[in-house]
C-alpha cells in the first residue's frame, strides 16, 4: 500500500473518532485563522492592542493549534479510543499552565483564558462520548 493510501485510509469510525476528527477541524480552522489573520484574537476575545511582536508570536499560536488540529483530525480517523482518550488528559493539562501564564500577566488573560475553559469543555465532551459509547 502506497503512502497516501496508508494516510488516507480509515479503518473503523467510532462515535469518539468522529468526535475526536471535528475537534481537529475545529482546532485546524482556528489556527488557519489566527495565522492568516492575528486581529482575530483581539476581535473575537477581545485582547489588548498587539505590542511590540505580539501578531507573530499569534501567528506561531494559530500555526501550532493548525498542527494540533491535524494530529486530532488524523488521529481521531485510526479510530483507536487510546488516541480520544489522551486529548482528554493533554486538554484537561492545559488549564495548569495558561492560568498561571493568565494570572501573572504573562499572557493577556483575554487570550489565555478562553483556552483554558475551552479545551476542558472540549475534553471533557470526548470523555462523555467514550462513556456513552461504551454503553451503548
Amino acid at each position: 500500500m502506497g503512502f497516501f493510501q496508508t494516510l488516507l485510509e480509515v479503518p473503523r469510525r467510532t462515535p469518539l473518532s468522529r468526535y475526536t476528527v471535528w475537534s481537529g477541524v475545529f482546532y485546524l480552522v482556528n489556527g488557519a485563522l489566527l495565522y492568516a489573520w492575528p486581529g482575530a484574537a483581539q476581535t473575537l476575545f477581545f485582547a489588548a492592542p498587539f505590542q511590540g511582536q505580539e501578531a507573530g508570536l499569534v501567528r506561531m499560536l494559530g500555526l501550532v493549534l493548525a498542527v494540533v488540529g491535524w494530529f486530532y483530525v488524523m488521529g481521531g480517523r485510526t479510530g483507536s479510543d487510546s488516541f480520544g482518550l489522551a486529548t482528554v488528559v493533554d486538554r484537561a493539562l492545559l488549564p495548569l499552565f495558561l492560568v498561571p501564564l493568565a494570572l501573572t500577566g504573562a499572557v493577556d488573560a483575554h487570550l489565555a483564558l478562553p483556552f483554558a475553559v475551552l479545551d476542558p469543555l472540549l475534553g471533557f465532551g470526548a470523555f462523555l462520548v467514550w462513556r456513552r459509547q461504551g454503553a451503548a
